[in-house]
């Protein structure tokens, strides 16, 4: 079933990019799951404190509440003014409730290939897997990836992981045994799924690959985090930004052996 807002949010997103924005999936939250699909390009949404007095010499995206419920529009300028609005809902009567900017996460990176080119075979180093939230990694010599879920044992294919939700990238992760040795950093610490080793991941976003008999997707960086400090030790956020691994979800199903290739 349509969904209006989540259709006039895509023709927003989609107005600001100056590209097609995919159609929200059945079920998805529009904001989460925007989040999630700009992110794999090096964007975000950053959500406006004050959106109703905001102005900005440029575009952004507001939510307004109309007489019919909620509608997202495209303001712009200072003082702003809709820019686009897709069911005719910005007027004098309509309240800005919300908003966000659309912005690099690193303004740093280039915009057309953010993360790199894909190239190359890599190996499976180690396999790991916890049973619960914060629970302790536990090595294994192979494990059943199963399509749309995770791995067979670990806590994300039952839904127990700590940011388990609903979206893309909750069902596997994968980070390079080089960033790990390099910053002496234990691989169970690490709290990734797949230790991988002679492969670039980064530039395996937005990208199909294949680890042992799986197939996968890569989604977006696996950037480090405040939780990841309390977890394993203070002061990992510089060193591995960029450097965390990778976000991934596997479309179809098969074994994974440490030795698999990953191409």
């Amino acid at each position: 079933m349509s969904n209006p807002l989540a259709d006039e949010l895509r023709d927003c997103v989609s107005e600001v990019l100056g590209a097609r924005a995919p159609e929200v999936p059945d079920g998805s939250e529009p904001v989460r799951f925007f989040s999630q699909w700009l992110a794999e390009r090096n964007l975000g949404l950053v959500p406006i404190a004050e959106p109703a007095s905001f102005d900005w010499a440029g575009q952004w995206i507001a939510i307004v509440d109309g007489s019919d419920g909620q509608h997202a529009v495209v303001m712009f300028g200072s003082p702003s003014g809709a820019w686009l609005d897709p069911a005719g809902a910005y007027d004098d009567r309509a309240r800005i409730t919300g908003g966000w900017m659309l912005t690099p996460l690193d303004l740093r990176l280039p915009t057309r290939t953010p993360y790199g080119t894909a190239s190359g075979v890599g190996s499976v180093a180690a396999i790991l897997i916890a049973p619960a939230a914060e629970a302790p990694l536990e090595r294994v010599d192979s494990v059943e990836a199963l399509a749309g879920r995770g791995l067979s044992g670990d806590r994300y294919v039952q839904g127990a992981g700590t940011f388990s939700a609903p979206g893309r990238g909750y069902e596997l992760t994968l980070v390079e045994a080089e960033v790990l040795n390099e910053i002496e950093l234990s691989w169970e610490d690490a709290r990734r799924n797949i230790v991988t080793t002679g492969i670039s991941l980064n530039a395996l976003v937005g990208k199909r690959f294949r680890v042992g008999a799986a197939e996968c997707v890569g989604r977006r960086l696996a950037e480090p985090c405040a939780h990841l400090e309390r977890l394993a030790r203070p002061g990992l956020l510089r060193p591995l930004v960029h450097r965390g691994g990778l976000r991934a979800d596997i479309l179809s199903g098969g074994t994974i052996s440490i030795g698999d290739e990953i191409s």
